[in-house]
């Protein structure tokens, strides 16, 4: 049967009994940790560090604790988002191999409780947010729940080809949220970092869709690798890949930046234009024959090119605490 837990309601009559039907292949795990499921850890992980990093790179003076907490409560909302985009997404989730085995699909949960779970989190996340942080952050909270929710997730999700390039908007959030936390206002060093997400996102995306065209095709999610096929698709990948470099390499000469991000952009900048350009000559059949491999690595790729712009912002924020700043390496 599927599982709700008294407080999210046990959905309607016709939805109990598709997650029946469901349930018998399903394999058993805990209540909590399919409720944890919705959430999307993995999703959440990355809003967690981008918001931590812009957090803590930005100039303003917040206690260890309310950190800890505003931290906390942006991956809440993340997860909000996450679990109500799996209430939404359930039909095609369920016609998708990398998903099917999500709890609602899978016949664990209802789509009612995953609902009611999201919108729970969200109004807690927000509400805690602005009483521990202030209440320009916990309205860019309650925007990007918002527009992952409605603007990506239920109009744009299965209506264009574009999806990602304007509903990645939502992923590019956090570190604002983050900045906004620690200082009350929004500073251009966090515009460009929701910059450096939000052009990353596509070329991340759409490597995935890349050797997941035939999942996207089955539950009739309009990628871009089944609009246009998978030749347009590594063509856009390749100059979103070349857009990139100049709007990750600005944060270098921000106050935020500084050698050691310039140094590691360079070096992660050259390996995902090389790997974009590989993808971009590479055969179809070759692609098929190999099960899509440089597809994959290169998808490796863009988690690691991502990770390691915030990591050396880390560092650039770590050093500025020991009194370090950007103007030193220019010799000023």
């Amino acid at each position: 049967m599927p599982r709700t837990g008294i407080l999210f309601g046990a959905g309607s009559k016709k939805e109990s009994i598709m997650t029946d039907i469901s349930a018998v292949s399903a394999p058993r795990t805990s209540l909590a940790a399919d409720y944890f499921a919705l959430l999307k850890p993995r999703v959440m992980s990355l809003v967690v560090f981008t918001a931590a990093i812009g957090l803590y790179a930005a100039p303003g003076d917040i206690n260890v604790l309310n950190a800890f907490a505003a931290i906390l409560l942006i991956a809440i909302g993340g997860g909000a988002s996450g679990a109500l985009n799996m209430w939404w997404d359930a039909d095609i989730d369920a016609k998708m191999r990398r998903t099917a085995n999500r709890p609602v699909p899978a016949g664990r949960l209802t789509a009612t409780a995953a609902r009611n779970f999201g919108l729970v989190l969200s109004v807690v996340s927000v509400v805690l947010l602005g009483l521990v942080s202030n209440f320009a952050a916990a309205a860019l909270l309650a925007f990007t729940i918002f527009f992952y929710v409605v603007i990506y997730t239920i109009w744009l999700k299965r209506s264009t080809p574009w999806n990602i390039v304007i509903g990645g908007a939502s992923g590019a959030f956090p570190p604002m949220i983050g900045w906004i936390a620690a200082t009350g206002s929004l500073g251009f060093e966090a515009v460009l970092m929701f910059s450096l997400v939000f052009i990353w996102t596509p070329p991340h995306f759409w490597a995935l869709a890349l050797f997941m065209k035939e999942d996207y095709s089955r539950a009739k999610v309009p990628m871009l690798t089944v609009t246009h096929g998978r030749v347009e698709t590594r063509r856009q990948i390749l100059i979103y890949s070349v857009i990139l470099v100049p709007v990750s390499l600005a944060l270098a000469f921000s106050p935020v930046g500084g050698a050691i991000y310039l140094i590691v952009s360079l070096y992660l900048n050259m390996a995902f234009v090389k790997g974009a350009i590989g993808l971009w000559r590479r055969p179809e059949d070759a692609a098929i024959n190999d099960q899509f491999k440089k597809e994959k690595r290169f998808f490796r790729l863009s988690l690691l090119y991502l990770f390691g712009h915030f990591l050396a912002l880390l560092m650039e924020a770590t050093l500025r605490q020991f009194g370090f700043s950007w103007m030193s390496w220019l010799g000023f």
